[in-house]
């Protein structure tokens, strides 16, 4: 068993990595990119991130079997559709409204995972999906595609319900391939299927914007994936996803200090409920069967 002190700095790795993924949703607000010309840049800078870090370490790259290049090109698109409805999310509403939209992809994790692996579904999957969207009721103050919430929530939903398909993608190939060199493939991948927006980036590119997509794409994507899958290597993945629930409290702060972003009650109440459903499937699913 790993001693006290590895454990320790194994926790204090995923926080890190969870306190970095709450960086994110600001880069939404800070760069005028579309989405797509936004996650683009961010990809590219974190697969050059990922490959000089696994060639320098001499971590492989090969992929065996051969056949997962094509589920890896798959992730790659959802990638690149899970982080353009993110930041569309956010540069729509808020921080706060995108960063608990996302937050529900556990739900659909739990609702989705037995459909695709011929599990047994959890008796409470129903039931937390519905206090879900009880959280995401109250958050909405009008059900209108005029009201930039409920647009915000919407394309938040739309983030949480492709990263869940993406987890149980990764499941998959978690059992045969290293978790960095998946991570790379993704974001080579993703900035492939994204190379359209190509013209519209370059065609805005600033010293400041370049400065901001390799913050990005070094410390809130490649720097954050590394962290925390090395902390994984001895802490449960149970412990590591409700560490994870915290993103969203680390965002909405992070939000308040740097945007003077401060969610209304109703987002704070709707998010506490989107939470407490996600927070209990992920107790659950380390539950002994």
């Amino acid at each position: 068993m790993p001693d006290a002190s590895l454990k320790s700095r194994s926790l204090l790795r995923i926080h890190l990595a969870v306190f970095l993924f709450g960086f994110p949703g600001l880069f939404g607000k800070w760069l005028a990119l579309t989405p797509p010309a936004l996650v683009f840049g961010r990809v590219v800078v974190a697969a050059l991130a990922l490959f000089l870090y696994l060639t320098v370490r001499r971590q492989p790259l090969a992929i065996r079997p051969r056949s997962d290049l094509l589920l890896l090109m798959a992730c790659g698109l959802i990638l690149a559709v899970h982080w353009s409805l993110f930041f569309r999310s956010i540069q729509v509403a808020s921080v706060a409204v995108g960063l608990l939209a996302y937050s529900s992809f556990p739900v659909f994790t739990a609702i989705l995972e037995p459909l695709a692996f011929k599990e047994r579904r959890d008796a409470w999957s129903l039931p937390l999906a519905s206090l879900c969207l009880l959280g995401v009721f109250l958050i909405v103050p009008a059900f209108s595609l005029d009201n930039v919430v409920f647009q915000g929530v919407l394309w938040g939903l739309g983030a949480g319900l492709t990263f869940a398909v993406l987890t149980l993608l990764n499941r998959a190939l978690a059992q045969r391939q290293s978790s960095l060199a998946v991570a790379f493939y993704q974001d080579f991948f993703a900035a492939v299927f994204l190379l359209p927006f190509v013209r519209q980036l370059t065609m805005t590119l600033s010293v400041r914007t370049a400065g901001l997509l390799v913050l990005l794409g070094i410390f809130g994507t490649a720097a954050a994936h590394s962290l925390f899958i090395s902390g994984m290597r001895t802490i449960p993945a149970r412990t590591a996803s409700i560490i994870s629930s915290l993103e969203p409290v680390y965002g909405i702060a992070l939000a308040r200090i740097f945007l003077n972003e401060n969610p209304s009650p109703r987002t704070l109440a709707g998010g506490v409920l989107i939470l407490a459903a996600a927070f209990w499937v992920t107790v659950r699913a380390g539950r002994p069967a």
